[in-house]
């Protein structure tokens, strides 16, 4: 098996353990896998892909956070190459989800066991998400992380704190139309046009799991079916308890969400456009935003887990 790695060396976690393009390419070397290295990070994120594309290798490394698998996963579609992922972001969600492990060292050395996996791929206006598409509040909070990426200080991080308990403060709801054309029959899910005042809405890739402790987590990633989250109020008090109920694992039942499981929908609102966060990364999108499922499109490697069973 020859890997292909595309290095994000600007990735949270990369930069934090000092993991530069030398030691990435020895810790390969001593796990005794044929790799090719690239850590270019001077040339577009595209131009690497499409590079990657015309290797030999069977397998594309994401060596990066969440934005960098996805963009290297919209290109992966329906092809014959695997997707890998070695965790360097902050959240990591994918690898969490995936089981992978989350230290450099074990990921590295897991990767000549992992068996391939199909998972589901969502889409909002053409543009592919592994994790979630949100629109509302949180979008700005993402920008704000953003505008301070790389300051990991005391007082970068109150300040972030600061700032976004401002945004959360002053947040409004907003006016949205959802139309949901086919409705999923396993779930009591509204089928056609509706107004909702909401401050959030996120459309999760597979929906997300309760228990005890799992915090935006999914235990199948092929269920073919995307789930709509409306959060109808939003306030800093509420958000400690929503994360207190995720602990808990009994956030489902929270009033101020509606949850709905789907395999399509269009939402809009009365701007020409708004910012979207897409697995982490912040984008302005034209009205409506059209939300679709693409079942089981994408090859990752991952532990020998049964994915498509588990919690079935």
């Amino acid at each position: 098996m020859r890997f292909h790695i595309i290095f994000n060396a600007r990735a949270g976690t990369a930069a934090t353990l000092g993991i530069t393009t030398d030691v990435l390419a020895e810790k390969f070397r001593t796990a005794g896998l044929d790799f090719d290295l690239d850590a270019d990070d001077e040339r577009p994120l595209e131009e690497r892909i499409a590079k990657a594309l015309e290797s030999t290798a069977g397998v594309i490394v994401a060596a990066g956070g969440d934005g960098t698998a996805t963009a290297i996963a919209s290109a992966l579609i329906d092809r014959d190459k695997s997707l890998a992922l070695l965790p360097f972001g902050t959240a990591n969600l994918l690898a969490r989800d995936l089981r992978i492990p989350l230290d450099v060292d074990a990921a590295i050395g897991a990767l000549s066991e992992m068996q391939p996996h199909r998972i589901d791929v969502g889409e909002v206006n053409g543009r592919v998400f592994l994790h979630k598409a949100v629109i509302g509040t949180f979008p700005g909070i993402a920008a704000v992380r953003e505008e301070m990426r790389g300051d990991r200080s005391l007082v970068g991080k109150l300040h972030f704190a600061r700032r976004s308990i401002r945004r959360i403060g002053r947040a409004r709801r907003i006016a949205v139309e959802i139309d949901l054309p086919h409705s999923d029959t396993r779930a009591e899910t509204r089928a056609g046009k509706r107004i909702e005042r909401v401050h959030s809405v996120a459309i999760a890739n597979n929906a997300y799991d309760e228990g005890v402790g799992r915090f935006f987590s999914r235990g199948r990633l092929d269920r073919g079916t995307l789930t709509l989250y409306l959060l109808k109020r939003l306030s800093l008090g509420g958000l400690v308890w929503l994360a207190l109920e995720m602990l808990l694992g009994r956030w489902r039942q929270d009033e101020a969400l509606v949850i709905e499981d789907v395999t399509e929908a269009v939402i809009r609102t009365k701007r020409r456009e708004v910012e979207v966060m897409i697995d982490g990364e912040v984008e302005r999108m034209a009205m409506p935003l059209a939300f679709s499922i693409r079942p089981r499109a994408l090859c990752v490697l991952a532990p020998a887990v049964d994915h498509a069973s588990e919690q079935a």
